[in-house]
């Protein structure tokens, strides 16, 4: 600079006899919050190429201050009589406050002004611009679809409001769980979105999302008010499940209604049968709405057992849905559906009005007890179901025991109050079903009034492994229940090791399978009627990981040859398959469970056609009853094969067809049995 007017150096900071001598560009410092999506040339480029430039913006460097000051800038460059070069001659002035409001309708148009996350527009443009470079590069990316649980219950009891304020405690627990290893966005109402670049680790992700679920289902405090919410997780990874952002966001979309289907608080992965499900769970609603009417519905009952005397107590009552053309569906398929419509309303009073009929039929010593959703609980009218249940049966209210979930404290706190002194005062008991997941408070049980706490399963399973902290967790809520005179229910105990542990930590009723899975009514008037009031313990010596019957054929690779086998059954550390003949132990297979999963396995016993496998790497859950492995065969390997590149195909893929290199057919080294696959 060789001239510099004083006004322009006193907004610089100096003088003008500091500043002359300078180079023009160390007065201005690149401009971190420009958009990347301008095309405009650097100052230092425009100059070094001779251009004239206008009404460029450009950030000031000034020393001693961290504000931003901005002036937009003109210059041309002026040249002697010969035509030389010889500087340019410009001017600027300062559009710091224009700059400013540029910026905030900028943000305005891309992030989310309630939560600062990023909207629905950006997160639309990030997705399409990752996967588009990501292809390229044959790189993956996670996408997360989140739907808050209960959300619109809060908004209705607390307000908008304090709606809102949850929606920015929850934006601020997504920022501490995902950080900088992804991008969160709020699309609108309470779904959020989180991109998770180059990941595809399923065994990772379902840990992630497991740690969002129970993040954002811990209590919040808003205005004095305690509220407690949940989510469902979607998800879908790229390539795998999709390609291009539509079919990735449509991926977990669907894998999103999945998991709120199996009983939301879930996460489910995405896989190809899901387009199915959707479909079936939509007939599911239309067949459940006439299944009450046409008597398809059916109680069953399960004891509860004195660990010492082997007696009964209680009996639970679990639903059951004889389904004219599927058969049997499990509750645990069709009660969420109902829950969500209001055909849980009438189910719900049809199994309390029919279990006090039946409990009626039974010795005065043994209760029933009959679960209550939420959704009953929170009727005004539920005391007065309950009472004409009881007078319509003649059933005793000492003998009938409501299990309820958690759950139910998510609404008013005065409301849920009212309603236990009421059904208390009917003299019914009440037990707390579940305790120890998803919401749990020890202001549940110094505040509620229950005679019996439920020790949930999912700290009977393991609680026998070495290392493992559910039989601390056990004694602890034993010891917290007697100190607070409330009885104990240890459920889902099917192992003898099992038993002996919830028995010695002072469990004092045992349900599972170890004693009897639910049975009828006609049953169970037949044991009493033979006076069967006992029930004697049957089952494995230890747990084991739970193997999941499927019924299914799959390939079978061993070397360069392909087999065709049924899988019989599967758990998260080996499975049994059948229909390949005497396979020696110790064999190294390769198991094709479809859409890309294929498991390294080792024989561990083998008898004729049937061989229990070890897994080399454990499978995962995919976030409801079934198992996934963590990574699968990329569509860029297939593509590379010969296949079209593409989201994965339903299916298997014969990459082996049983040929060598050259074409010749390979030699198998055992016997292949044609397995027929019998369902039932």
């Amino acid at each position: 600079m060789i001239y510099l007017s004083e006004s322009a150096a006193v907004a610089l900071g100096s003088d003008s006899v500091a500043l002359v001598g300078r180079q023009l560009t160390s007065l201005f410092i690149p401009d971190k919050n420009d958009d990347p999506e301008k095309s405009e040339r650097p100052l230092p480029f425009l100059i070094s190429a001779r251009n004239s430039f206008a009404d460029l913006a450009a950030r000031v460097a000034i020393e001693g201050t961290e504000s931003e000051v901005w002036w937009s800038i003109s210059g041309k460059p002026q040249y002697d009589k010969e035509g030389e070069f010889v500087g340019y001659r410009g001017g600027a002035k300062d559009v710091t406050a224009v700059r400013e409001r540029e910026l905030d309708a900028t943000r305005l148009a891309r992030f989310d002004t309630l939560t600062g996350l990023a909207n629905r527009h950006r997160m639309e443009k990030r997705l399409t611009a990752t996967l588009t470079a990501y292809q390229a590069a044959k790189r993956s990316c996670a996408l997360m679809m989140l739907d808050l649980d209960r959300f619109k219950q809060v908004n209705d009891t607390l307000g908008h409001p304090a709606g809102d304020e949850l929606l920015k405690q929850v934006a601020q627990r997504l920022t501490t769980i995902i950080g900088e290893n992804g991008e969160i966005g709020r699309l609108g109402g309470d779904e959020f979105q989180i991109m998770l670049p180059d990941l595809d680790d399923r065994g990772k992700l379902g840990d992630l999302a497991q740690r969002v679920i129970q993040m954002v289902s811990q209590p919040y405090s808003i205005d004095g008010s305690r509220a407690i919410i949940g989510t469902s997780i979607g998800v879908a990874i790229a390539p795998y499940d999709g390609l291009d952002a539509d079919e990735l966001v449509s991926a977990a979309d669907l894998a999103l209604y999945a998991a709120k289907g199996g009983g939301r608080g879930q996460f489910r992965f995405y896989s190809s049968d899901l387009k199915d499900g959707a479909k079936l769970r939509k007939q599911i609603e239309e067949d459940l709405r006439d299944a009450l009417h046409k008597e398809q519905l059916e109680l069953h009952y399960q004891p509860l057992v004195c660990p010492h005397t082997r007696h009964a107590k209680a009996f639970e009552s679990l639903m059951r849905w004889n389904h004219p053309d599927r058969g049997w569906i499990s509750p645990g398929e069709f009660i969420p559906i109902a829950e969500e419509t209001s055909i849980i309303a009438d189910i719900g009073e049809w199994a309390l009005m029919r279990a006090c009929t039946d409990a009626v039929e039974w010795p005065d010593t043994i209760r029933v007890a009959v679960n209550v959703s939420a959704v009953q609980f929170a009727n005004d009218d539920f005391p007065q179901i309950v009472e004409r249940a009881l007078q319509n049966s003649g059933l005793t209210p000492g003998r009938l025991e409501l299990e309820i979930t958690e759950s139910v404290f998510m609404g008013d706190p005065h409301a849920t109050n009212r309603m236990f002194k009421k059904l208390k005062k009917l003299g019914v008991r009440l037990a707390l079903d579940d305790f120890g997941t998803g919401y749990s408070s020890l202001a549940y049980l110094r505040d509620a009034p229950f005679d019996k706490v439920k020790i949930d399963q999912s700290f009977v399973r393991g609680s026998t492994v070495k290392g493992n902290n559910n039989s601390a967790i056990i004694t602890a809520i034993v010891s917290l229940a007697k100190a607070l005179n409330m009885d104990t229910v240890a459920e889902g105990v099917e192992s003898a090791d099992e038993l002996q542990l919830v028995t010695e930590r002072g469990a004092g009723a045992i349900q599972g399978f170890i004693f009897s899975r639910a049975m009828p009514q006609a049953e169970v008037l037949s044991r009493f009627a033979e006076g069967l009031l006992t029930f004697n313990p049957s089952g494995p010596a230890k747990h084991r990981a739970d193997r999941k019957t499927v019924f299914r054929k799959i390939g079978v690779i061993h070397e360069d040859h392909r087999y065709k086998a049924v899988l019989r059954n599967l758990s998260a550390t080996g499975a049994m398959i059948e229909g390949i003949l005497n396979i020696p132990k110790g064999t190294n297979l390769v198991l094709d469970l479809g859409e890309g999963q294929l498991a390294v396995a080792t024989v561990r016993r083998s008898r004729d056609a049937t061989q229990g496998l070890q897994f080399e790497t454990p499978l995962v859950s995919d976030g409801a009853d079934g198992l996934c492995t963590r990574h699968r065969v990329s569509p860029y390997s297939l593509a590379a094969a010969g296949m079209p590149l593409a989201a994965l195909p339903p299916g298997n893929y014969p990459l082996i067809n049983n040929q060598a290199a050259d074409g010749t057919p390979t030699r198998p080294a055992f016997m292949e049995l044609d397995m027929k696959v019998h369902k039932g």
